[in-house]
């Protein structure tokens, strides 16, 4: 299985409970197939053209697991969908729960009494 990222523009004619509904309807054979691992709720944006005659659309974003092979089924799945503007279907690496911090290295302390201190001062001063 590989890990992969849905992105899709939703047509903006479209009410709050139909849309979710088209992701009800993009997400069975995605968990029927595969492994659903998070969903972005849609978010109204302004597009930067038109597209099909649209210059607003709801991005939605979706991530999951799914094995090669089954991904034509969804791709002929989403564009069967008159409501969805556009998709694009990118391949991740898998996702990085924690990003590896690196610690800084550890810095020995010496310890030096002050009369070593005085000492020092004075061979360089030339007293």
């Amino acid at each position: 299985m590989k890990y992969y990222q849905l992105t899709y523009l939703i047509s903006p004619e479209l009410s709050i409970g139909e849309i979710k509904n088209l992701q009800e309807k993009i997400k069975l054979p995605i968990e029927k197939e595969g492994i659903l691992e998070k969903i972005e709720n849609p978010v109204k944006k302004k597009l930067a053209y038109k597209i099909k005659k649209k210059s607003e659309a709801f991005l939605a974003n979706l991530n999951f697991y799914l094995s090669p092979e089954k991904l034509g089924n969804l791709e002929r799945k989403l564009k069967a969908e008159n409501n969805i503007l556009r998709f694009l279907i990118l391949v991740k690496g898998k996702p990085k729960i924690f990003p590896e911090i690196k610690k800084p290295k550890e810095i020995a302390e010496e310890k030096v009494e002050l009369k070593e201190i005085e000492k020092k001062l004075e061979e360089i001063l030339g007293e």
